[in-house]
């Protein structure tokens, strides 16, 4: 009769082991999960841009070009890399496109991403350009539409 006492307290002790390792386990899990979406959460939070809303001007002797942007990331001390919804406008003028590489200290920029050139008379379609002479010269690249009203 002893004998099935120790085999029953035994049993028992095996038992709770079982339920108390499992019990850690899923709380262990748990406290895993949480943390991964803490990091996750703070991952998504942390933007990888330099500069929200950038505006910047190039000014030359008869007029001004307004550049803005939705996002900017530092290049080097003096390019700038304009993402989203990037727009130049000045009283003549205006370009969008979606990403563009502004040059301050000279005072150009340039892209490669289909852009729309809009005046008063006229629409050009291009797949980039290139803004030199502080914005005397604008050259269009790659398939390029012209479209006269």
């Amino acid at each position: 009769m002893n004998f099935f006492l120790y085999i029953n307290r035994n049993f028992i002790i095996y038992i709770g082991l079982l339920i108390l390792t499992l019990f850690l386990i899923l709380i262990l899990s748990k406290q895993f999960k949480l943390n991964n979406i803490e990091f996750e959460i703070s991952e998504s939070n942390t933007s990888k841009v330099d500069i929200t809303e950038p505006k910047f001007a190039i000014n030359n002797d008869s007029k001004n070009i307004y550049i803005t942007a939705k996002e900017g990331n530092f290049i080097n001390k003096d390019e700038i890399l304009l993402k989203k919804n990037v727009r130049f406008r000045s009283n003549d003028f205006s370009i969008e496109t979606e990403k563009v590489i502004f040059n301050r200290k000279n005072q150009t920029a340039q892209s490669n991403t289909k852009s729309i050139f809009k005046s008063e008379n006229t629409k050009i379609y291009s797949d980039g350009f290139n803004i030199h002479d502080k914005g005397n010269e604008i050259i269009f690249y790659g398939k390029s539409i012209l479209i006269l009203k």
